[in-house]
């Protein structure tokens, strides 16, 4: 199963797209990130037009790349440029309507529990507490847990480019501004941070892009920088020293300052100041830079609350196929019984296949119908035939146009009773060609059905014949199949019709497998 995540922020719109392993972990197969800056230039509660219209096209690219890798499931989350915007529900808007994708716009602390979840998912915390930092451009989560479960998580109003708008106020960052912006993060963090110093931890572990950049520069002004820095502790020392550096340095050299991405270069010093100072009233020594942040704990959660869709993916990787089986799963089939009358209905459509002239197409719908053909049982047994047209017709099956569902639909309705008539319900709106594949396919069902009046699966196989006198069905039974036979003969009728001849059976018993010697 393929899962792609969307992350709207306000600094940029990311997407990862994942591959989920069986065994419910995932591997990240493509990513791609638009710097769009959609929470800079905020008025009066309201983000410019051209964010939003930047955001959108970000938005639509993302989806055509994901169904380019043949995704199952896109997951897009908000953050606080859109929680906070008066105009913020007209992103979400357009979104659903001219892209088709539902955004959901996260709060504060659930944001924070991603982030967590995503960190201690990478770097393997275990049992022993972790502090995780996340500073993104418009506020930055500070988490407590294990990998288990967050203990404590806040959401604090300190993006990056929140900062840089009201404190940035001379270039460089001026010593007044500096002291300004520190009084400003003691004040809205000092007593969560105390507390969880209290508390107790053994790591900081640092996510976001700002970290990452940050880290990345630290890592490399002393000269050890790895090719990959992922995964790799930076001492509060050298974040320190950077800070200095950067505070130190106008907009003009930063932006020519090796190692560091020029889209970053006016929010890198606010961003180590807010940084160093995180860590110096935590008192850590050092930060593990850490490449998962809410990107991968929307794909982690994800997860967690679908394991069994997922699963359910693994098995079948067809979208139809998979789709028309958690249908009969929500509805409490019965497996055994439906997958007898699919192989039945199958097994006739083959032997018939002179007759009717359907293709791969109608066999697959018959084959569909067949296993949900009884789903309507799960509303009530009274004309659950008709039940089972409904829930067909409105149970979410995805991969099939209209028509194919309405087929389906009608071919279960047909199995019992009535048979297609253009008065009814969605059958007269079908083509001439699509209503006789209905009658074909759905007397073929109802047949099937019959042969497995017992539910005890007894026709092993079956082989038509044509004789002078009609149609011969010979049916390989493995015990007492005085049931079925009745049954039979009571619901041939229909594709007697079809085949313009009567219809017959004959029964012969299995021979049982012989037993090792």
């Amino acid at each position: 199963m393929r899962i792609a995540a969307i992350d709207v922020g306000s600094n940029s719109v990311h997407m990862i797209v994942c591959q989920v392993r069986p065994d419910a972990s995932f591997e990240v197969i493509d990513r791609e990130k638009d710097m769009i800056r959609l929470g800079a230039g905020a008025v009066n509660g309201r983000l410019p037009d051209t964010n939003l219209t930047a955001a959108l096209a970000s938005l639509a690219k993302f989806r055509r790349l994901a169904e380019s890798h043949g995704v199952d499931e896109i997951t897009v989350a908000a953050t606080s440029a859109i929680r906070e915007a008066d105009n913020g529900a007209d992103l979400i808007t357009q979104a659903r309507r001219q892209i088709g994708l539902r955004v959901r716009v996260i709060s504060g602390s659930e944001e924070a529990r991603l982030i967590h979840l995503a960190a201690a998912y990478a770097i393997g915390i275990g049992s022993s507490r972790a502090v995780v930092l996340d500073i993104g451009g418009g506020s930055t989560e500070v988490t407590l847990g294990t990998a288990a479960r967050m203990e404590s998580g806040r959401s604090f109003k300190l993006g990056a480019i929140r900062l840089a708008e009201r404190f940035a106020t001379s270039d460089p960052l001026s010593s007044g501004d500096e002291a300004r912006l520190e009084r400003f993060i003691a004040r809205e963090t000092a007593a969560f941070l105390t507390q969880l110093r209290r508390r107790g931890f053994k790591r900081v572990i640092g996510t976001s892009g700002t970290i990452q950049a940050l880290g990345a520069l630290a890592i490399g002004a002393n000269a050890q920088k790895p090719d990959d820095v992922r995964r790799v502790a930076v001492s509060a020392a050298d974040l320190s020293r950077l800070r200095r550096t950067l505070v130190d340095m106008s907009l003009d050299e930063r932006l020519n300052m090796p190692g560091l991405d020029p889209r970053r270069a006016d929010l890198a010093a606010v961003g180590a100041v807010l940084l160093d100072e995180l860590m110096k009233r935590l008192r850590a020594d050092e930060l593990t830079l850490c490449d998962f942040a809410l990107r991968e704990g929307l794909v982690l959660d994800y997860i967690k609350r679908n394991i069994k869709h997922i699963r359910t993916a693994e098995r079948y990787p067809d979208v139809r196929r998979r789709s028309v089986i958690e249908l009969a799963e929500r509805c409490a089939y019965l497996p055994d019984h439906a997958g007898q009358v699919a192989r039945l209905s199958l097994a006739l459509f083959d032997a018939t296949r002179l007759r009717h002239s359907l293709g791969a197409r109608e066999r697959e719908w018959l084959e569909y119908a067949a296993l949900l053909h009884d789903i309507g049982t799960h509303i009530s047994w009274d004309a659950h035939h008709k039940h089972s047209h409904y829930l067909i017709r409105y149970g979410g099956l995805r991969g099939f146009d209209p028509d194919e569902i309405e087929i389906i639909g009608l071919v279960a309705r047909y199995h019992r009773q009535a048979v297609p008539r253009k008065s009814h319900e969605g059958y007269g709106s079908l083509s001439r060609p699509r209503r006789r594949a209905v009658k074909w396919l759905s007397a073929m069902v109802r047949l099937a059905e019959g042969l497995d009046r017992s539910h005890g699966q007894v026709v092993r196989d079956l082989r038509l014949r044509t004789t002078k006198n009609g149609v011969r069905i010979r049916l390989r039974v493995k015990s007492e199949s005085e049931l079925e036979q009745w049954a039979a003969d009571r619901h041939a009728t229909p594709l007697a019709r079809m085949l313009e001849a009567p219809v017959r059976f004959e029964t012969v018993k299995a021979r049982s497998a012989r037993r090792p010697s």
